[in-house]
């Protein structure tokens, strides 16, 4: 055939093309393509670049978004959150952590019923999905039955977003746990029968399904050692990760101590638990010798630090991590103490390391929308966090035709600076459009809301919380 011949081969299959916009690839040499495009085939992005260079794929592209005046990046993952606590929005302000535990989330967390819970996990998995959010990985503890964690997990699912349902185990009460001041009925099941359901659990949402079904020691504080170290072998006997909190308080170090005689992660260094598989939550008060330990096992580290600002639980040491080798990951911590806002997040987390240290480049804001994205990504074993071909294609859709935006001249910093979840106009996870003009394709917004509406009146009438109760003795 003569080169001025046209070609007879089909064109390239494209599910979907996403074209005009700017495009923020956080790929290897990490492109900010102006003008650029996305190829999306069998839920992975089959190939990104100029628009004029994708034109090939327009002939065969089953859908066409025209994304003129907006911008591209990867989807963000929340590596931390309470989907069930997000009925509990603006109650407990005030509080350090483990007063806000003891007189307000423990005894929201005991009268949390299937029902309830399974509402408010799917409001609070909505506005994951509306803000930009494609991954969650959601510590659920109450309840944490068989039907529950699955009733979790189906709702996430319904929403679209990929997840983790990291099912809280707590075991038998122990010193750590009266140390603590945990509430005696949360310890419902013997090690045997926890680790019984989250096997039972993780068989049904098995490595690789859209929401996995992970284990989780709630708090190395007030779980046993014996149980902790069965949930990481259970985990990876699982192929999955495992979670846990740790190290968020700096009491929580005192108490540990008291226990076993050792800091939380060099205890876990010790019986050889941190690896890939290890995601802490919070990871704050460590010493140099833990943190050396979290980058040589590759360990992650969840950052939380609106959450950590509203409870004044400290500052992570982020460029220790970092430079150790440690994955960090950025997290909202839930509705409860923060909001299921990851650009809020982003934007907190730069601000604080900032004043932390007295110092404008103490963070930077292509730092933190990393943590937010390939961060995310690392830690939950997903190929993704990037626009690059083979790459999962999640992918959130900003408008910034906005006056906020307004001039538009350092893309990452006017993301993480003015971005806001309102700005989130489409959402893609594995190549499906799960969010189209700010709106839900997948559930009914407004049947969402009127249950979870109707879940909150039930809950705080048999929990007796309200903000009036929280608040009488500053009134």
């Amino acid at each position: 055939m003569s080169e001025h011949q046209p070609s007879s081969a089909p064109p390239p299959a494209c599910d979907l093309l996403i074209e005009g916009g700017i495009v923020i690839t956080l790929d290897d040499r990490r492109r900010v393509i102006e003008d650029g495009a996305v190829a999306v085939a069998d839920g992975r992005i089959a190939a990104v670049g100029a628009r004029s260079e994708l034109g090939v794929y327009r002939e065969g592209a089953a859908r066409i978004i025209d994304c003129t005046g907006k911008l591209v990046l990867p989807g963000l993952t929340d590596g931390h959150t309470h989907l069930f606590q997000t009925l509990g929005r603006s109650l407990g302000d005030g509080m350090s952590l483990v007063p806000w535990l003891r007189h307000f989330m423990l005894p929201y967390s005991l009268n949390m019923t299937r029902e309830i819970a399974e509402a408010a996990v799917r409001l609070g998995a909505l506005q994951a999905a509306l803000s930009g959010t494609t991954m969650v990985v959601d510590n659920h503890y109450a309840p944490t039955d068989t039907e529950t964690t699955l009733a979790a997990a189906q709702a996430v699912e319904d929403v679209g977003i990929r997840g983790a349902i990291a099912r809280g185990v707590f075991g038998e009460m122990n010193p750590g746990a009266e140390l603590m001041g945990v509430e005696p009925r949360l310890f419902m099941w013997t090690a045997e029968q926890e680790l019984a359901i989250t096997e039972e659990c993780m068989a049904e949402r098995p490595a690789g399904s859209r929401v996995e079904v992970w284990p989780c020691p709630e708090n190395i504080v007030y779980v046993t050692p014996d149980l902790i170290e069965s949930c990481a072998q259970l985990a990876e006997s699982g192929g999955v990760r495992w979670h846990m909190h740790c190290s968020e308080a700096q009491d929580e170090i005192g108490f540990f101590e008291a226990v076993h005689s050792a800091r939380p992660v060099a205890w876990l260094e010790d019986r050889g638990l941190l690896s890939e598989r290890t995601t802490l939550a919070h990871a704050i008060w460590l010493d140099p010798d833990e943190v050396a330990a979290m980058g040589e096992r590759k360990a992650t580290a969840v950052h939380n630090p609106v959450s950590n600002q509203y409870l004044a639980s400290g500052v992570l040491h982020l460029r220790p991590l970092l430079s150790a080798g440690a994955n960090v990951a950025l997290g909202s911590d839930g509705i409860a103490v923060a909001g299921q806002d990851m650009f809020e997040a982003m934007k907190s987390g730069t601000l604080m390391h900032r004043v932390a240290h007295l110092d404008p480049t103490a963070a930077t804001v292509e730092q933190f929308l990393e943590l937010a994205a390939l961060g995310g990504a690392a830690m939950t074993g997903i190929d993704g966090g990037s626009l690059a071909p083979g790459k999962a294609a999640d992918l959130v859709v900003l408008d910034i035709d906005r006056v906020r935006h307004t001039p538009w001249n350092r893309p990452a910093a006017s993301v993480v600076h003015s971005g806001r979840a309102g700005d989130v106009e489409t959402v893609v996870v594995a190549g499906e459009v799960i969010v189209e003009d700010g709106r839900s394709t997948r559930v009914d917004e407004d049947e969402v809301r009127a249950a979870a509406a109707e879940a909150a009146g039930k809950l705080f009438g048999k929990a007796h919380l309200t903000g009036t109760d929280l608040m009488k003795d500053w009134q």
